[in-house]
């Protein structure tokens, strides 16, 4: 069987649609997510390619840590400037972006003294992942690579990979290689790239980060990245401490982001030209620097120190403040570099200074400043990035001490959910979009359509029509708003036996009128013989794949061992059902002990 009839009418749709007027006829609207831009719609009407021809620079900084900056904006156009500064929002349509414009150089490229000062204080750039989707990605030799599923899968040359897979599996690779991080990598991947747990996408993810990783230990030595003597994690005796620990993390993790974006907001309000904002950044930099020289360079050194228990308490407290401070000013004056390592560096003085002022307030609790410095850099960063379990792995793997992993765990769930509660909408990575309105999601969760079948969602009592009825009948009492007829924008038509005998729309009928006015036609001859159907026991997404598969909007539900036997009606609004029983499943409480159900 073959194509059924067009987009489903129900009220508030509009009559007339065309018998092949399906799903594909509305332009999706801009949908984003982490790592990936999807910007769809207007390239093939305006008749060629959209470049994007203008760069605004917005400051939509978009912040990464070392071996991985993760670019998170409609119309992505890093200009050089800043740390990874994005161009606003592109043309509302999508279209074709050349390779070029994400290596657009700008001010700080021209200036390269002023970005080498500002920059002395973050983490080392790395690896770059710029994820340019929808309508058309033009690579270096101006070949267009043609991308699909919602932006992101891509066929390269036949390889069936698709183009965000390979980006990810990149941005791993580039994670575990200057980490030595090798399950981190895959993990951070998937939170903040990809949001699926498919063979597809981890099979590579998996290899590009083992081979990263070899190369790595082959150059640099297969250790740890700091080498930390014996910790006593005071599992669990220190929980309570622990316990606490989470809610001042997930503060600092808001702290951080509200902080940055505050410092960048400063600048942009600064009476004189961006290009002189690194200066400025540059300037208080050498001013901290001056009396802590340790807030220069990447930190590595320190963080080694804090975690091993070789700084005071003051130490620590100086080191923390003003780590921080040196940041958000390099940061927020637009300057490049990333964001892991400086935070570990003030995250883990905050935890090594947290478990000293415990051990003074309760001297029996003999806490440990390096293990509660190395609970609060994981816990601290997954909750400003919301990525708490590639952290939780990350810290673990830079000093591969097992027994850190329970107050890990513990500690950056909580952390994590303070940061949800005071930024609900977004992370440091995507708070500048959600300023503009442009939410991102972040929740890793399984399509609801996958979870239900037909016959659950399926209308049981089937819009209907005898085969014989003639097209002006039928008009008249669509006009009268028949309710047997006028929800729906197809019927079913059934022959003398009750049996499936194929569809007619509205756009069917109207068709029929316009060859012979008189409607004398019968509806069997004015509609569709050539059916596309499902199965009760179909899931609804492979229904939904049909519909899409063949432009159409809806699917007669008929029996597997006869297919012309129908049992229920499929369109747009009974697929939406399903998520209305995610939504039940998710909102609605079941009673309890101390509950009772409303």
């Amino acid at each position: 069987m073959s194509s059924a009839g067009g987009g489903e009418l129900e009220d508030e749709c509009v009559e007339g649609l065309g018998q092949h007027d399906g799903l594909a006829a509305e332009p999706e609207p801009h949908v984003l997510r982490a790592g990936v831009n999807l910007v769809e719609g207007e390239a093939a009407d305006r008749g060629g390619p959209l470049g994007v021809k203008e760069k605004e620079q917005s400051g939509d900084a978009v912040f990464g840590f070392e071996g991985v900056v993760v670019e998170q904006a409609a119309g992505v156009v890093p200009s050089g400037f800043g740390v990874d500064n994005a161009a606003g929002p592109g043309p509302s349509g999508g279209g074709e972006v050349e390779a070029s414009q994400f290596l657009a150089p700008g001010p700080a490229d021209e200036v390269p003294g002023l970005a080498a000062m500002g920059g002395v204080i973050a983490g080392q750039p790395g690896v770059k992942v710029a994820l340019p989707c929808g309508g058309q990605v033009e690579a270096a030799g101006g070949e267009p690579v043609q991308q699909r599923d919602r932006g992101r899968d891509v066929s390269l040359d036949g390889a069936g990979l698709a183009a965000g897979d390979v980006l990810a599996a990149g941005a791993a690779a580039g994670m575990s290689a200057t980490f030595n991080t090798p399950i981190a990598g895959v993990i951070l991947a998937i939170e903040l790239l990809l949001f699926e747990f498919k063979s597809r996408s981890f099979i590579p993810l998996v290899i590009a980060s083992t081979l990263a990783t070899a190369v790595h230990m082959q150059l640099l030595g297969a250790g740890p990245m700091f080498q930390v003597g014996a910790m006593d994690f005071g599992i669990p005796h220190a929980l309570p401490f622990y316990l606490v620990l989470g809610p001042i993390c997930g503060l600092a993790a808001v702290g951080l982001s509200k902080t940055l974006y505050w410092v960048e907001d400063l600048f942009e309000n600064l009476p004189f030209d961006e290009l002189w904002w690194p200066a400025v950044g540059a300037l208080a930099l050498g001013v901290i620097g001056y009396f802590v020289p340790r807030v220069f360079g990447v930190g590595y050194d320190t963080i080694g120190d804090i975690l091993n228990g070789h700084l005071v308490w003051k130490i620590l407290l100086v080191v923390m403040i003003a780590k921080f401070a040196a940041l958000v000013i390099s940061l927020g004056s637009g300057t490049s570099g990333g964001l892991l390592a400086p935070t570990f560096m003030w995250s883990a003085a905050m935890g090594g200074l947290f478990a000293m002022i415990a051990n003074q307030a309760f001297p029996s609790a003999h806490l440990s400043p390096g293990a509660f410095a190395l609970v609060a850099m994981g816990a601290v960063f997954g909750a400003a990035a919301r990525a708490a379990f590639s952290f939780i792995i990350f810290a673990f793997e830079i000093t591969r001490d097992y027994n850190s992993v329970l107050p890990l765990m513990l500690v950056a769930v909580i952390a994590d959910g303070i940061a949800m509660l005071f930024m609900p909408n977004s992370s440091i990575m995507t708070e500048k979009l959600a300023r503009r309105g442009l939410r991102v999601h972040q929740d890793y969760e399984a399509d609801a359509l996958t979870q239900a079948t037909v016959g659950e969602t399926m209308e049981k009592e089937a819009p209907v029509i005898r085969a014989d009825t003639k097209v002006g009948e039928l008009a008249e009492r669509i006009v009268r708003h028949d309710p047997a007829v006028a929800r729906h924008e197809a019927l079913l038509i059934l022959d003398d036996a009750s049996r499936l005998a194929g569809i007619i729309t509205r756009g069917d009928v109207l068709r029929a009128l316009d060859k012979d006015s008189s409607g004398a036609a019968t509806v069997q001859e004015a509609g569709s013989t050539h059916l596309v159907v499902t199965y009760p026991d179909e899931l609804v997404s492979e229904a939904a794949a049909k519909l899409l598969r063949f432009d159409i909007g809806r699917l007669p539900v008929v029996d597997r061992a006869d297919e012309r036997k129908v049992v229920g009606y499929l369109g747009r609004a009974t697929i939406l059902a399903a998520r209305l029983l995610r939504f039940h499943d998710e909102h609605v409480r079941e009673p309890g002990w101390l509950t009772v159900a409303k």
